[in-house]
């Protein structure tokens, strides 16, 4: 098997996996999704028993630079306040495949200054 093919499989499996927990151990709480692109990274705070997005915020809606840690720390201060507005304060993390380093962790740590618990 390919390398490449190989490293597609393990993240595809990683984010079953991430999901799965997450989604099992969420005990009520709403979800910050975290997707990263090459250029842009997004996120959003998703109510899964209603199934509607409460919270969302990216890069592409902001002026300045989409791909590095300081536009994800923008993005994770501004979903966080949007998730506070809304009167959510704790969620559950769920950064699908994606490792929680770099520019993930960065919204992360963000989001937990801003006021999120998770």
């Amino acid at each position: 098997m390919k390398a490449q093919k190989r490293i597609s499989i393990r993240r595809r499996r990683r984010g079953f996996r991430v999901h799965n927990r997450v989604r099992r151990d969420r005990s009520g709480r709403a979800r910050l999704s975290v997707f990263r692109s090459n250029k842009h990274i997004y996120a959003q705070v998703i109510d899964d028993e209603s199934g509607r997005t409460v919270a969302a915020a990216s890069t592409t809606e902001g002026d300045g630079p989409g791909g590095n840690c300081e536009a994800a720390k923008a993005v994770g201060q501004r979903v966080a306040e949007r998730a506070i507005e809304a009167g959510i304060k704790e969620v559950a993390f769920d950064r699908g495949k994606f490792g929680y380093h770099g520019r993930v962790a960065s919204l992360a740590d963000a989001a937990r200054e801003a006021g999120l618990s998770f």
